[in-house]
């Protein structure tokens, strides 16, 4: 595969109260919000463009007219799925990894749409959980990360650790139960720490917060990815995670419609990364290994290996031809 591949993406984005309201609604968000933070799904396409940029592989986006004529070759939609259900694609079709979170809500999907070929998700323990499903045509892929953009601070370290609060769910509970006894324990030990809370800053914030932290202080239920912990990994700052396992958590899901486990807050991690602990009992021996070992953790090393814009790129490319060749 030499030739330009075919990149889609789109976020859902329907008429509201009257046909065609959807654009007048955008620009009033514009002029109201200003400029729009790129979400999790959009962070995807962008870093895939840049990996093929960066490894100089040509590709068209968002080329509608192109693909229409060329039914042939294959359409890679990062996302979200409403581009497939809403479009009638007559080419083999590449999912993911911006897709819906269970298969529950398209257990039919080969059936409805027989030329989806693959369907991507972020990584192994999404993977295993659509697997039963969608068996051998899910496959986990994870986005590159930018090692320019995110790199190591040459900057005086004031505080001990930077505390990201990604806690999407049970925030009271969690509180009593994780939090404060995680800064007490901190406090009691003359640990300092600041706080960044996921979804309420910019990205000049948790750039300036990093610079003056030597750690990082990692609390999230579970990732899909978790692009902005590899970000943190890839300024070669060394993470303290929690990590509890256990059953995937979303309520829209858990536990009437979906039990599964177990799934990782670092899905993508070694020991060069930092250390994993699974709960407020765990914390502090886990915090004084953490401590024990902090010059000796190598995380932009990890991201390096198996995390860069090229080589989540590279993959990419790599399932393309598969999937081309088995088209031949």
């Amino acid at each position: 595969m030499d030739k330009p591949i075919n990149i889609f993406y789109s976020e859902p984005d329907p008429d509201r109260w009257f046909k065609y309201d959807r654009y007048p609604r955008k620009l009033i968000r514009r002029l109201v919000r200003g400029k729009q933070k790129p979400g999790g799904v959009a962070t995807i396409a962008i870093n895939l463009l840049k990996g093929f940029d960066r490894i100089g592989f040509p590709y068209r986006f968002n080329d509608y007219g192109y693909i229409r004529k060329h039914p042939g070759e294959i359409a890679c939609i990062i996302g979200k799925p409403h581009l497939v259900f809403e479009k009638k694609w007559k080419n083999p079709i590449i999912l993911g990894a911006g897709i819906y979170s269970h298969p529950i809500e398209c257990a039919d999907l080969f059936e409805q749409y027989p030329n989806v070929k693959r369907v991507l998700v972020p990584g192994e323990w999404m993977c295993d959980m659509f697997m039963p499903a969608y068996g051998n045509k899910v496959l986990g892929w994870p986005v590159g990360i930018d090692t320019e953009q995110w790199k190591p601070y040459d900057s005086v370290k004031t505080f001990d650790f930077l505390i990201y609060y990604k806690i999407r769910w049970q925030h009271e509970q969690m509180e009593e139960e994780l939090v404060a006894p995680v800064t007490k324990v901190l406090d009691e030990q003359k640990v300092s720490y600041h706080f960044i809370k996921y979804g309420q800053y910019t990205h000049d914030e948790l750039t300036e917060k990093l610079k003056v932290s030597k750690a990082v202080i990692f609390l999230c239920e579970h990732e899909t990815q978790g692009l902005a912990y590899q970000q943190i990994l890839a300024t070669n700052t060394p993470i303290l995670a929690w990590d509890r396992g256990g059953f995937w958590q979303d309520p829209h899901y858990y536990p009437d419609r979906v039990k599964y486990q177990p799934v990782s807050s670092v899905p993508y991690w070694d020991e060069r990364c930092g250390v994993k602990f699974t709960d407020a009992n765990d914390f502090k021996p886990k915090l004084a290994v953490f401590l024990r070992k902090i010059n000796d953790f190598k995380p932009r090393d990890y991201i390096l290996e198996n995390l860069t814009l090229e080589k989540c790129a590279e993959k990419y490319l790599a399932i393309c031809r598969e999937v081309e060749a088995e088209l031949a």
